[in-house]
C-alpha cells in the first residue's frame, strides 16, 4: 500500500500505520509545484552578490561571511558531516521511519528552499524501509534536532549507516542495494533537512 502525505492534513492514523508497519509513502503531488519554486529562488539567492544566510554564508559565527558559489555544496556536505555526532542507544526503526515521513511532510510545505530530488530521495528510502540508524542523544531543540537529523541525512549523501531489510549497512552499500543514487546537496539543502524537530515529534 502506498500512503499520501498531504502536509497540514496529514493526521495521526496515517503516521500511526507508517509506525507500526513499513509503507511505501509519497507526497501529494499537488506539492511539487511549491518545492520547486522554492528551490528556484534558492538558486538565485546563491548566485548572487548578496549574502543570505544559510544559502551562500557560513554558519554561527560565520553567518555574515560569504561562501564563493563553487564551495557551497562541500559546505552543506560538511554541516551534514561535523553534526552527525550523536552517541548511546540507536532509536527503534519504526520512530526512524516516521521521522523520515514527517521530514517529508516539512519538506513538502515548499518552505525549506530543497529540490524535488531530496523529496523523492525520501520517499524512495521509506518505499524500500531502508532507515538510517540514529543515536538517540545528541542536539535537539528549537534550532533543530540537529544531530539526530544529520545521521539521516548522512544516509542520503552516501555516508553514515542504515538498516536495510534487517542487515546493518553503509549508508553508501544501502542506498545501492536499494536502487536509490545518494544526493549531492545544494544550497540550503542540509540546512533545511538538519534544521527541524522531526526527530523530538516522532
Amino acid at each position: 500500500m502506498t500512503l499520501l502525505l498531504i502536509p497540514g492534513q496529514t493526521g495521526l492514523p496515517v503516521l500511526e500505520t507508517l509506525w507500526r508497519k513499513p509503507d511505501a509513502a509519497i507526497l501529494a503531488p499537488e506539492c511539487r509545484p511549491a518545492v520547486e519554486a522554492a528551490a528556484r529562488l534558492v538558486q538565485q539567492a546563491a548566485a548572487g552578490a548578496t549574502p543570505v544566510y544559510g544559502i551562500n554564508t557560513g554558519f554561527g559565527k560565520l553567518a555574515s561571511v560569504k561562501i564563493p558559489e563553487a564551495g557551497l555544496k562541500q559546505l552543506q556536505r560538511n554541516l551534514i558531516l561535523s553534526h552527525a555526532c550523536g552517541v548511546g542507544a540507536e532509536l527503534e526503526p519504526e520512530t526512524v521511519r516516521l521521522m523520515l515521513a514527517l521530514k517529508l511532510l516539512s519538506l513538502g510545505r515548499g518552505a525549506s528552499g530543497v529540490r524535488w530530488d531530496i523529496c523523492a530521495l525520501l520517499e524512495g528510502m521509506l518505499a524500500a524501509d531502508l532507515l538510517p540508524v540514529v543515536p538517540v542523544q545528541g542536539s535537539v531543540g528549537a534550532s533543530g534536532d540537529l544531530a539526530p537529523l544529520a545521521h539521516m541525512a548522512a544516509v542520503m549523501i552516501g555516508e553514515g549507516e542504515a538498516l536495510l531489510e534487517g542487515e546493518r549497512l553503509s549508508g553508501a552499500e544501502a542506498l545501492q542495494r536499494a536502487g536509490l543514487e545518494p544526493v549531492v546537496l545544494g544550497p540550503k539543502e542540509g540546512l533545511a533537512l538538519i534544521n527541524g524537530t522531526q526527530f523530538s515529534t516522532a
